[in-house]
């Protein structure tokens, strides 16, 4: 919708439908979620929804282009700051914002934004790789080595929920300090 209003209340009201989509996902299909349980999880009137949203998967792609961007943001600051403040702030993000990161691990959310997020975090792990070794970018020894630390640093904070992560466990398989 082109005309949203971007005062405070409404921001607030397209946060609290957000985060009452990501709760759901979590209970179940994006298909199988209504404009009026979304409403009524975020204690909104269902015009109140249809001033900001077209429907649920408007609202979705909203939610997850938001995740994406703040996920992008993040990795943009790492490349201002040391390497060793990348480890730091991605665990900080996920305990920032665990109803998110359960959402991208539910079974009942597509596999889209997991891929994405999962992409993002493998090509930190490339550069990363990159800055501490002599090898290229495009060496598939590369390739191999951070499929395999993203992947298991993925699957750590999805196998703990509600994401308590141990942020030194974190930190050394990001850094490879270990």
């Amino acid at each position: 919708m082109e005309d949203k209003k971007t005062d405070r209340r409404s921001l607030k009201t397209q946060k609290l439908l957000k985060e009452a989509l990501a709760e759901m996902l979590t209970e179940k299909e994006l298909r199988k979620i209504t404009v009026q349980e979304v409403s009524d999880r975020a204690d909104v009137h269902r015009v109140t929804f249809y001033k900001h949203f077209y429907d649920i998967y408007d609202l979705y792609e909203q939610l997850e282009k938001d995740v994406l961007s703040e996920l992008g943001l993040l990795i943009l600051k790492f490349h201002d700051d040391t390497t060793k403040n990348f480890g730091q702030e991605l665990v900080d993000y996920i305990e920032k914002n665990p109803k998110i990161f359960r959402m991208i691990f539910s079974p009942h959310n597509t596999a889209q934004i997991k891929s994405k997020f999962t992409n993002m975090v493998e090509g930190v792990f490339r550069l990363i790789q990159t800055e501490k070794s002599t090898l290229a970018l495009n060496d598939i020894r590369l390739d191999y080595f951070s499929a395999f630390w993203s992947s298991g640093c993925i699957s750590y904070s999805k196998q703990h929920p509600p994401f308590s992560i141990d942020t030194r466990f974190c930190q050394r398989r990001l850094l490879h300090d270990e």
